[in-house]
């Protein structure tokens, strides 16, 4: 299928993202070509300059297979040692056999928002056009994938390997989750996700409909200035924020479960700096809101 090395162990999280979205779409020019951002994406954004600029590889798990044994060993280890005696970390799944956790409808909003801006169009109405499209007559969702799915895998530095056997264990290691996350994340959202959590979902995606004229405003301060630069590679850091400051300015939602909601999402479908740097955005963004409110008290 075309796109498929966009899933192999070498890629980046946010390429697998894309491919998943857009499986045709195999270059950033084509990608640049899809890019309709002026109606919904910052106005930082908008830049035409920033749009044709390539993003350096990630350093995650998947992207480099050099030296040491050892590491390997420490890596594989880790992994079996997470699945065995983690559960809560994966997903929860209802009796439906769905997702019912909040971390789900995040990473689903997260994933529409991250598509919309790429085809210029409005979240909600995509979310509504994905929940109702209608399946190939064909199409079979194994279920059995949901209990494998780990929404807590994160990046990482580059994972290395002494021998060909032992880069071909974790190969065929990162294929198969690869091909996991593909299948879940790529399958219609009614076989997947809760009714519960659907119905948070969308609330995230109006809220961030709502709030974002006024919250491209507060990241257009808060945001590092090399990401205002090259806007076109930050796209998906970008929709964090969004998501996260409006659910707190709309939903209410807590702000240090927010906080920290964000910045696993930035680890697990982000690169380097980002989970730091939306850290600290989302800090000072809480700081102004408060001081702003204080404000206000005090002039009534």
């Amino acid at each position: 299928m075309e796109g498929n090395s966009l899933l192999s162990f070498s890629s980046s999280s946010k390429a697998h993202l894309t491919y998943l979205l857009y499986p045709s779409v195999s270059s950033s020019s084509s990608i640049s070509q899809k890019c309709g951002f002026l109606s919904l994406m910052p106005k930082f954004l908008s830049s035409s300059s920033s749009l044709t600029k390539n993003r350096p590889a990630p350093c995650c798990p998947r992207s480099s297979l050099r030296t040491t044994a050892f590491a390997v060993g420490e890596v594989l280890e880790k992994s079996s040692d997470s699945l065995s005696s983690s559960k809560e970390m994966l997903p929860k799944i209802d009796k439906s056999g769905r997702f019912c956790s909040p971390r789900a409808a995040r990473e689903l909003s997260l994933l529409i928002v991250y598509a919309a801006c790429l085809e210029g169009t409005d979240p909600v109405r995509l979310f509504e056009k994905r929940l109702n499209a209608r399946r190939e007559s064909a199409y079979e969702f194994n279920k059995e994938s949901l209990l494998q799915y780990n929404h807590m895998t994160f990046g990482g530095p580059p994972v290395t390997a002494d021998t060909v056997e032992e880069a071909d264990e974790l190969q065929r290691k990162f294929e198969k989750e690869s091909a996991i996350e593909a299948e879940v994340l790529s399958a219609p959202p009614k076989l997947v996700y809760s009714k519960l959590i659907l119905r948070f979902a969308r609330k995230l995606l109006v809220a961030v409909v709502e709030k974002w004229d006024d919250h491209v405003l507060v990241i257009d301060k808060v945001a590092p200035p090399n990401w205002k630069n090259e806007p076109a590679g930050r796209i998906l850091e970008l929709c964090i924020l969004h998501l996260a400051m409006a659910e707190i300015t709309v939903l209410g939602t807590r702000h240090q479960i927010v906080i920290n909601e964000a910045v696993d999402l930035a680890k697990r479908f982000c690169d380097g700096a980002a989970p730091r740097v939306i850290n600290g955005c989302l800090r000072t963004f809480i700081k102004d809101l408060e001081g702003a409110e204080v404000k206000q008290k005090v002039a009534s």
